[in-house]
C-alpha cells in the first residue's frame, strides 16, 4: 500500500466526521447498546430514517453503513462519502469489493436492502474490512483513532474463520485501560492483532516493536498505524519472543491467544484465540520468558488465563512460574480423539447464523463485537474482599487475546512442537496477579464454543463440548482463572514484590483507565520497602483525595460499632477499620508525621505506644499500598 491512498482515506473519514459521537448521533444510544449486542436492526432503521427525513444519504451514514453495519452501498453514494479516495481508491486498498449486477446475494448480510436469495443492483459495493471509529481517554488525555479489523460475523453471515483478525473487543478494552502509562524508551507488543496496543504503547514510548505469528494481522496492524499517523512502531513477523531474541524492553505489553483448547481432531484452532499449546502452557510461556527480555525495573502487563488442578491452587503454579527461568515449552500431546465436526468457519445460511454471547462482555469478553463506543475500565466502587498475597499482603474480548502470539505459524501450534531457547539471563519476578473470574470447565466450555459460532443446539456443539470435558478431565483441571498479570524485572536483586489476590468485585471509577493507579502503587511500595520503621514513623503521610470513611453506629449511641474505609478510584477497595487505625488515618493530612500520630493516640488510649507502633505500622504499609496513603513523594 502506498501512502498517498491511505492519506485520501484519512483526510475522507475526518471529513465525513466519521466518529464515535457522530454515530451515537446517527442512530442513539439504544441502537449503540444493540450493536454491542451483535443486533444491528435499530441501527440501520436509524439510518433509514435519516436518509428518508433528508432525501439523501450523508456521508457518514454511508460509512457506517458499509464499515460497521457491514451492509451494501451504491457506488456512487460511496463516492460522495470518500471524496479524495473515491470508491476505486476504496477497492484499490481492499476495503470493499464491486457486486456483478444480477448476482444473487448469498455472500451478503440478510437485513437491510439486500436480502437472501435476493438480486444486487448494478454499482453495489460490498465491504471487505470492518473500519470504526474509536474514542479513548488515558493519562494523556483524549483521542480518537479509526481501527480496520477483518469482517465480523455481523457482516459475513456465518461464523469467522479461524485466521480471523480480531478489531477492538472487550478484553482489548480491558488491557489497554491497565496500561501503565511512564514514559519508556522502548515497548513491545507481543501478539499485535489490529495493532490496537502498540498504537496505544506509542503514545507514551519512544519506540514500539509489535510482533504477530499473522501476516494478515501485520499488515493491518501497520494499516491501522499509517492510518491514524503513528511512526513509531516497528512491525515484526513470529512466535511469541522469536521476533526479539536478545533484546530487552521497557514496557511487555501482551493480550496473548491464551483460550485453553482442546487438542485433537474436529476442534478450531483460532489464531485470535488459541496459542496452540496444552493448557495454559501459552501463558506460562509469555510469563517465563518476559524476564529474559525486560530491562531492569522493566515492566510486563498481560491478560490471562490460568488452570486450576484437583491437587494444587492456581495460584501456586503462578508463583512457580515467576521464579524459574525460560523453559522448553512441552510438545502439544492431544488427548483421546474426537469424531471430526465440520470446520466451524464454514458458511452458515445467514438466517440462522449463531451471535457471540453477550451475556459475558466483561473485562474478559470472549470475541465481543467492535463497538464503536469504549467502556471505560471500572465505573462503580462497592466493596471487595481482600485475599493475602504471596508474601502475605492483604488485599479483574473473556479473554479473547486479539493479538496472535503464537499458533498455525509456529512448528507445533496445531500439534507438532513448539520449543524456546532456554534463557542465558532470566531473574526471578517481582509480579503482582490480580484474578477477576474463574469458571467451571462447563462454563468454560461453553463460553469459547458458542464465541467461534457454533450453536448450542447443534450436534456439532455436543461433540465440541465433550472435548473440553474430556480434555480438563484427563489433566485434573477443576477450574479455569482470568485475570490481569503485572510482571516487573528488579531493578536489582532479588524480588522485593509479589501479590497474588484475587479481586471478583466492581472496580472503582478510572475514567482514564487504571494504568496510573499500578504506577502508583508500584511506587509506593518500592518507597515503603526501602523504609525502615523509624523512617516510617518520621513520614508525613496524607490521605488519597478518593478516599471516603463510612461510619455505623446503634441507635442512641455516640460511638461507631463499624468504620470503613473506601477507595473511589483503583481497585474500589473497602478496608475496615479499628479505632486506632480511624484515628491515624483521620490525623494524616501531610502535616503530621506518622510517629507523632501514633504517639497522641497511645496517651489518648490509654496503651503502650511501642505497642501501638507495632500494630499500626504494618497495616499503614498495606495502605500506602492499596493507594489509600500516599507517601511523601508521590
Amino acid at each position: 500500500m502506498t501512502s498517498a491512498p491511505i492519506d485520501r482515506l484519512r483526510a475522507d473519514l475526518a471529513a465525513a466526521n466519521f466518529s464515535v459521537s457522530a454515530l451515537t448521533g446517527l442512530w442513539g444510544i439504544e441502537a449503540d447498546a444493540a450493536l454491542r449486542r451483535n443486533q444491528r436492526v435499530p441501527a440501520l432503521r436509524g439510518l433509514d430514517g435519516l436518509r428518508e427525513r433528508l432525501g439523501h444519504a450523508e456521508p457518514c451514514a454511508t460509512l457506517a453503513r458499509l464499515f460497521v453495519l457491514g451492509l451494501p452501498v451504491d457506488r456512487a453514494d460511496l463516492d460522495a462519502a470518500l471524496p479524495a479516495l473515491g470508491a476505486a481508491g476504496a477497492e484499490e486498498l481492499g476495503l470493499v469489493v464491486s457486486v456483478d449486477a444480477g448476482v444473487v446475494a448469498d455472500v451478503l448480510p440478510s437485513v437491510g436492502p439486500v436480502g437472501s436469495g435476493a438480486s444486487v443492483a448494478a454499482g453495489t459495493l460490498r465491504p471487505l474490512l470492518e473500519l470504526r471509529p474509536y474514542s479513548f481517554v488515558d493519562a494523556h488525555g483524549a483521542g480518537s483513532w479509526w481501527i480496520v479489523s477483518d469482517l465480523g460475523e455481523l457482516a459475513l453471515g456465518h461464523p469467522l474463520g479461524e485466521s480471523h483478525v480480531l478489531g477492538v473487543g472487550g478484553a482489548s478494552l480491558t488491557l489497554t485501560g491497565l496500561l501503565i502509562p511512564t514514559p519508556v524508551a522502548s515497548a513491545l507488543d507481543l501478539g499485535t492483532g489490529c495493532g490496537i496496543q502498540a498504537m496505544h504503547a506509542s503514545r507514551h514510548a519512544d519506540r514500539v516493536v509489535a510482533t504477530d505469528i499473522s501476516v494478515r494481522a501485520l499488515d493491518l496492524a501497520a494499516l491501522n498505524a499509517e492510518l491514524n499517523e503513528i511512526g513509531n512502531i516497528e512491525f515484526r513477523l513470529g512466535s511469541l519472543f522469536e521476533p526479539v531474541a536478545g533484546e530487552r524492553f521497557d514496557h511487555i505489553i501482551s493480550n496473548p491467544p491464551f483460550v485453553i483448547t482442546p487438542r485433537v481432531p474436529g476442534v478450531p484452532a483460532y489464531e485470535y484465540r488459541d496459542g496452540g499449546l496444552v493448557g495454559d502452557a501459552l501463558v506460562e510461556a509469555v510469563v517465563r520468558g518476559a524476564a529474559e527480555h525486560l530491562t531492569p525495573g522493566g515492566i510486563a502487563q498481560l491478560l490471562g488465563n490460568w488452570e486450576y488442578h484437583a491437587d494444587q491452587d492456581a495460584f501456586e503454579r503462578l508463583a512457580a512460574w515467576l521464579d524459574a527461568p525460560v523453559t522448553p515449552v512441552a510438545p502439544v500431546a492431544p488427548v483421546a480423539p474426537v469424531t471430526p465436526v465440520a470446520p466451524v468457519a464454514s458458511p452458515a445460511s445467514p438466517a440462522s447464523a449463531p451471535l457471540r454471547p453477550d451475556e459475558f462482555d466483561g473485562d474478559f469478553a470472549p470475541n465481543s463485537p467492535n463497538s464503536a463506543r469504549m467502556v471505560p475500565l471500572g465505573a462503580e466502587s462497592p466493596s471487595n474482599s481482600h485475599t493475602p498475597g504471596a508474601e502475605g499482603v492483604a488485599g479483574d474480548e473473556g479473554a479473547a487475546g486479539a493479538g496472535h502470539a503464537a499458533g498455525a505459524g509456529a512448528e507445533g501450534a496445531h500439534g507438532g512442537q513448539q520449543e524456546t531457547a532456554p534463557a542465558t539471563d532470566a531473574a526471578a519476578l517481582d509480579a503482582w496477579i490480580i484474578e477477576r473470574e474463574v469458571q467451571a470447565p462447563t462454563l468454560y466450555a461453553e463460553t469459547w464454543i458458542r464465541d467461534g459460532g457454533t450453536r448450542a443446539d447443534t450436534a456439532d456443539f455436543d461433540l465440541l463440548y465433550g472435548a473440553w470435558l474430556d480434555d480438563f478431565e484427563a489433566r485434573g483441571v477443576s477450574q479455569v482463572g482470568f485475570g490481569y498479570m503485572l510482571l516487573r524485572r528488579p531493578a536489582a536483586g532479588t524480588p522485593t514484590f509479589r501479590r497474588l489476590e484475587r479481586l471478583p468485585g466492581t472496580l472503582g471509577h478510572n475514567p482514564g483507565g487504571m494504568g496510573s493507579h499500578l504506577a502508583a502503587c508500584l511506587a509506593a511500595h518500592d518507597w515503603h520497602a526501602a523504609t525502615d520503621d523509624a523512617g516510617l514513623a518520621r513520614a508525613r503521610l496524607a490521605v488519597a483525595s478518593d478516599v471516603t470513611e463510612e461510619r455505623h453506629y446503634w441507635p442512641g449511641q455516640e460511638d461507631p460499632t463499624l468504620l470503613t474505609l473506601h477507595q473511589g478510584t483503583g481497585f474500589g477497595r473497602s478496608i475496615a477499620l479499628d479505632t486506632g487505625l480511624a484515628a491515624l488515618v483521620g490525623a494524616s493530612d501531610g502535616e503530621l508525621d506518622v510517629g507523632s500520630i501514633v504517639a497522641a493516640l497511645a496517651q489518648l488510649l490509654d496503651v503502650d505506644e511501642s505497642e501501638l507502633a507495632a500494630d499500626l505500622l504494618p497495616r499503614v504499609r498495606e495502605l500506602l499500598e492499596d493507594g489509600f496513603l500516599q507517601h511523601p513523594l508521590a
